[in-house]
């Protein structure tokens, strides 16, 4: 399968990169910013959000998944929030709750 970047804002490049099925973002000394996920009955299941400890205080995590749940939205699908950070994104960000498959 293919890998897809996009950049946006902040000079960042987010890459779905689907054969370790993971939204990511590359940096300099060759650590990744990433949000896991898994495909469940056709919903996609965002597992994990990761962002090293270093860079955690730009918004990177934040960043990463507004561009996820943008992404899905985009794409026509449902989402199943596993991941805390994504959950409470979402609380955060009520414009994003019809995502969520209930």
């Amino acid at each position: 399968m293919l890998n897809i970047a996009v950049s946006m804002g902040d000079n960042y490049t987010v890459i779905n990169n689907k054969q370790l099925s993971r939204f990511e973002i590359a940096f300099e000394n060759s650590e990744f910013a990433e949000l896991q996920y898994r495909w469940l009955k056709g919903d996609m299941v965002l597992m994990h959000t990761f962002v090293p400890k270093d860079i955690r205080i730009k918004g990177i995590g934040s960043f990463l998944v507004k561009y996820v749940l943008d992404y899905v939205r985009a794409n026509n699908l449902k989402i199943r929030p596993y991941c805390p950070f994504v959950a409470k994104y979402i609380k955060e960000h009520t414009e994003y709750e019809d995502l969520v498959n209930k």
